[in-house]
């Protein structure tokens, strides 16, 4: 009995499905592992940012527990303070104006 011959081609298109297969099948496809790649990217950028505005916030902390410039400006700008004998003018844009 004669075994029957396969086509070449057939052969070929096998061969190439089982890449496609390797490459895209299973649980997870390249493009799975494109798009985590990605994220971990974006995640370490974002972590890196907020490691920065943390140190800035913990600068500015410190400064506002110790540095008697920095309390003074905070307390002139936020609260509207003075020291004895200073005046404070305000400049109040007359309603209509700018407009």
């Amino acid at each position: 009995m004669k075994r029957p011959q396969l086509k070449p081609s057939l052969g070929i298109a096998a061969a190439l499905v089982m890449a496609l297969f390797a490459v895209q099948g299973g649980e997870y496809s390249s493009l799975d592992l494109l798009r985590l790649r990605d994220q971990v990217r974006t995640q370490r950028d974002s972590i890196l940012a907020l490691r920065t505005e943390v140190d800035s916030l913990t600068r500015l902390r410190r400064a506002l527990e110790t540095d008697p410039a920095t309390q003074e400006r905070v307390a002139r700008e936020v609260y509207g303070m003075i020291r004895p004998g200073e005046r404070l003018y305000q400049v109040v844009p007359a309603e209509g104006a700018g407009r």
